[in-house]
């Protein structure tokens, strides 16, 4: 097939050549002789001349039988059974159209079409056997790495999750591609396991309350059919314990929609003074013990689930509370700074290490001094606080020592504020 195009092209490079060089000429000259032609003096191959009227009769030379052609199929056939190009054209002579077929020889161009392709093919064969070898170890080489990842990948399950593709060897871009595939997999294996302990700590959150509950129904069942003071103690254990899990529960549910995306927010406009004057009275009411100190310095308005919003502040507060040792400080400020309007809640209480701040927001994680059973809590709050917050497009900071005291920082995008 190479070889049939690369002599075609040649034979039509030339014909091009010829045409330019010399037909024309000729086809010049014959327009000026006729319908005197004389061309008894043939040169340069030229083999035939014939002229046609516009009924294609022949008109010159006389008695010929020839027929006029200008189909590229008998130009063809001309060319390669009779060695003969056969070039067509037309041309007007006192205002009457005639036709011309000028015949040239063209063995001497077929015979060079013949030999160039034939060295093609010759060159073709020469090249299967130099470069197919060649082309074999180099497509190996490249096709390899490929099947091989392709084969680990078919191995890659749930129980072997840690499996790697190994970059040794590989090419710059199956190198890269395999980096990312490994990174890839990476953070699914780390998503895997926070899903495993995430599992793994709710049930264990879970398996608490269920034991108390089986524990006093027992208790129930031997005695408190009889014993009044067993029968109100159970009720009342059973009771907390169920209510603990309902909220536990809730707050599974809550953060289960926020991963599936249909966690849904009532937007609004409001002035979030409002909200933080709600929370100041509520949190006076509840807490008796610690020393409260509320300053809203400037107010905005917030285009916000004031329902969230008031949840996710609640969180930081209770935590402020739970955390500081009675008559201890906690200060709740809000004020404005840049595009973020924030409510800052600080307190005295136990702190936290360096190590815990980056981990806080992680669900059911509790540092090791908040452990205790007096203390309480499935250390999901900061997990929920941090969503409804991301969900607002804003931020949430922390800063913490140990045995002073933490501080939180909530910033929400703002409309609008006036000075309060």
């Amino acid at each position: 097939m190479v070889a049939m195009i690369t002599s075609s092209g040649y034979l039509i490079y030339e014909f091009q050549k010829f045409e330019t060089s010399t037909i024309s000429k000729d086809v010049q000259l014959i327009k000026e002789q006729y319908p005197y032609v004389n061309l008894e003096e043939k040169g340069h191959n030229l083999v035939s001349v014939e002229i046609y009227d516009s009924n294609l009769n022949v008109v010159y030379p006389k008695g010929n039988e020839k027929r006029y052609s200008d189909n590229i199929i008998v130009v063809v056939e001309k060319l390669f059974y009779n060695n003969e190009y056969i070039f067509s054209t037309s041309f007007m002579y006192e205002g009457s159209e005639y036709f011309l077929n000028i015949t040239y020889g063209a063995q001497s161009m077929v015979n060079d079409a013949a030999r160039i392709s034939l060295m093609v093919m010759l060159s073709g064969i020469a090249g299967l056997f130099i470069f197919v070898p060649i082309i074999s170890r180099t497509g190996y080489k490249m096709i390899g790495p490929i099947k091989n990842m392709t084969e680990i990948t078919k191995t890659i399950t749930v129980n072997n999750i840690n499996t790697r593709l190994d970059i040794k060897g590989t090419q710059d871009e199956l190198k890269e591609l395999s980096q990312t595939f490994n990174e890839m997999m990476d953070r699914i294996e780390e998503g895997y396991k926070s899903q495993q302990q995430f599992v793994s700590d709710a049930s264990h959150e879970l398996r608490t309350p269920i034991a108390v509950i089986k524990g006093y129904v027992n208790m129930l069942d031997r005695w408190g059919k009889d014993d009044r003071a067993v029968l109100e103690e159970s009720i009342t254990a059973v009771k907390n314990e169920a209510e603990n899990m309902q909220d536990l529960i809730e707050k599974l549910l809550f953060i289960a929609r926020s991963d599936k995306s249909t966690l849904i927010y009532t937007k609004e406009d409001f002035n979030i003074i409002s909200v933080l004057k709600e929370i100041e009275k509520e949190t006076k009411m509840i807490d008796s013990k610690h020393k409260l100190y509320f300053k809203f310095y400037e107010d905005a308005n917030l285009y916000a689930d004031k329902k969230r919003i008031k949840q996710a502040i609640r969180i930081l507060i209770d935590n402020a509370i739970k955390f500081t040792p009675i008559n201890g400080y906690i200060m709740v400020s809000s004020f404005i700074i840049e595009d973020y309007y924030v409510v800052k809640i600080e307190d005295t209480g136990i702190g936290m290490e360096k190590k815990d701040l980056e981990k806080i927001f992680d669900r059911l994680y509790r540092a090791e001094q908040s452990r205790s059973k007096e203390i309480g809590g499935h250390g999901l709050g900061l997990s929920i606080a941090k969503i409804i917050v991301l969900g607002h497009k804003g931020k949430i900071k922390v800063k913490s020592t140990l045995g002073k005291g933490s501080e939180f920082s909530i910033m929400l995008p703002y409309i609008n504020h006036d000075e309060f």
